[in-house]
């Protein structure tokens, strides 16, 4: 389960990749370790069709049964609960230029950093985003109200990310015409897009550290 990513590119960057017209985010800084419940961009359709870059809180409201807790990596997009936020109108791009998964080492487990070149090319994971009512954030300051809130797929791993995670990965957009598919196309075209990226695509850059050194 991914539940550490960095985004270190600039707001130029994300918009000429992907292709949004509209910044709501003021002046976004480099974050080299993103966490859950953290505020992050992310890239959704507007109204009148317009994209549009703002912020929102890392975590979808989780399924009541399982006492609503917030869920950060979306795999079964066959459940009820999440079908609700598959359509056009609540996928979103989550800026991304590496990605953590944790390995199995002893005494303590160690981060991995994953991404498409040791540059740190942008991506993005593809996500769903809804608005929540609630409490959210640190106990110790925690923010009441109406809350904008996302999470991304995830699918297989590929030979990459496997030996370290062998359950999951995220599921990386890489080109516009992806990240096109993702926002726009119907169910049906862009559920083809959870699937892991070849193993030629990507690689692991850095080890140990909490956030990205690069």
């Amino acid at each position: 389960m991914c539940n550490l990513y960095s985004m270190t590119s600039n707001q130029r960057a994300i918009l000429d990749l992907t292709r949004a017209t509209r910044d709501g985010t003021g002046n976004l800084p480099p974050l080299p370790a993103i966490y859950p419940d953290s505020m992050a961009p992310v890239v959704r359709q507007a109204e009148h069709g317009e994209r549009e870059l703002t912020t929102m809180r890392w975590g979808m409201p989780g399924p009541e049964q399982y006492g609503g807790h917030p869920v950060t990596n979306i795999r079964n997009t066959r459940s009820p609960h999440w079908r609700r936020w598959l359509g056009p109108a609540h996928r979103c791009l989550v800026p991304v230029t590496s990605f953590s998964e944790w390995e199995d080492t002893r005494p303590k487990k160690t981060p991995v950093w994953f991404a498409l070149s040791e540059e740190r090319p942008l991506f993005a994971f593809a996500g769903i985003w809804t608005r929540w009512n609630g409490s959210r954030g640190p106990k110790s300051n925690p923010v009441d109200g109406e809350h904008e809130l996302y999470g991304f797929l995830t699918c297989d791993p590929n030979g990459v990310v496997g030996p370290i995670h062998p359950k999951a990965m995220p599921v990386l957009l890489t080109t516009p015409d992806e990240m096109d598919t993702w926002l726009e196309a119907p169910w049906e075209i862009a559920r083809e897009l959870q699937r892991p990226l070849p193993d030629n695509k990507m690689l692991i850059v850095s080890r140990g550290s909490r956030q990205d050194p690069a």
